[in-house]
């Protein structure tokens, strides 16, 4: 049995064969290493995040998270939830909280997920896998299976939005959140404490609505990185590790600038440094190369 198990949601971008595919593969590896079990919510659907930009309105989007949390109570009784999504995370987690204080959106709920044969209750906790790294194992117990130090390597640690606020991790600094510095450092890599753009908003979906507004603020989160000399930027949320990522190209058209820096998950960091291969930390599916990740995963 694994030392840890948890009803696992993976999203819609982190699923296999999706945008952030790349992510669920270095994050089954991750966990693999630390002997924790992901036990997939069954027929688990999109948490709805794209619904507020469409005008759905907010009880289908509530709907759509008690559905996944009902699915979990009923499938995997007893295990906190967990999603590697930010935007799933958050959702799923706004849910539980406004449906806990609210009658009548209980109510409501329980009668739409009546007609499918299913009950919310609301019991299980919703978590970020990275409060289950931080605070179920703890960063002695994430260092221990390090292998392959990355050393030599500056990161620039990018929390985004949704990860930070309003929720956040525990403990943490909404201003100055400290976690991905922490794990960076830990995994044997150089984190840039000054770096000033780490919970800047990506832009979200304005990338498609709005792009000029959205690539503003992209372009200051990846200028920040090279000015504090990173050679990489790591994140825990798919949508902003998708847009500082893909449109740098677009960015170097539009402000006549040279970037080129690798985005990359926390969990590709952890599987390298555990000793992964470049595909088993997922970094075939990066579209920026993670050259310097990719070199210590193949040294013997």
């Amino acid at each position: 049995m694994a030392k840890k198990e948890y009803s696992f949601y993976p999203g819609c971008s982190s699923e296999r064969k999706a945008s952030a595919s790349n992510y669920m593969v270095s994050v089954e590896a991750m966990c693999k290493t630390l002997d924790v079990k992901l036990n997939e919510i069954p027929d688990w659907n999109c948490c709805g995040a794209s619904i507020g930009y469409a005008e759905g309105g907010e009880l289908p989007r509530h709907i759509m998270n008690a559905r996944n949390i009902a699915l979990s109570e009923s499938n995997n009784p007893g295990q906190d939830i967990v999603a590697t999504c930010a935007a799933c995370w958050l959702g799923t987690k706004e849910t539980q909280e406004r449906v806990a204080h609210s009658g009548e959106l209980l109510a409501d709920i329980n009668s739409i997920l009546g007609a499918a044969g299913l009950k919310y209750e609301g019991r299980q906790p919703v978590r970020h896998m990275f409060e289950v790294l931080i605070e179920d194992l703890g960063y002695d117990a994430l260092k221990q299976p390090v292998v392959k130090p990355l050393e030599g390597v500056k990161i620039a640690g990018y929390v985004g939005c949704q990860t930070n606020r309003p929720f956040g991790v525990a403990g943490e600094s909404f201003e100055n959140p400290k976690y991905l510095d922490k794990l960076t450092e830990i995994m044997g890599a150089e984190p840039v404490e000054k770096y000033d753009q780490k919970v800047t908003c990506c832009g979200g979906a304005l990338a498609f609505s709005e792009p000029e507004k959205s690539q503003a603020q992209i372009k200051k989160i990846i200028e920040s990185a090279y000015d504090f000399g990173a050679d990489m930027i790591v994140t825990p949320c798919p949508v902003c590790q998708m847009n500082t990522e893909v449109y740098q190209g677009q960015i170097n058209k539009k402000y006549g600038t040279k970037f080129n820096i690798p985005v990359v998950y926390y969990s590709q960091l952890m599987t390298v440094a555990y000793g992964g291969t470049a595909k088993e930390a997922g970094l075939d599916g990066n579209i920026i190369r993670a050259t310097k990740l990719e070199e210590i995963a193949a040294k013997k």
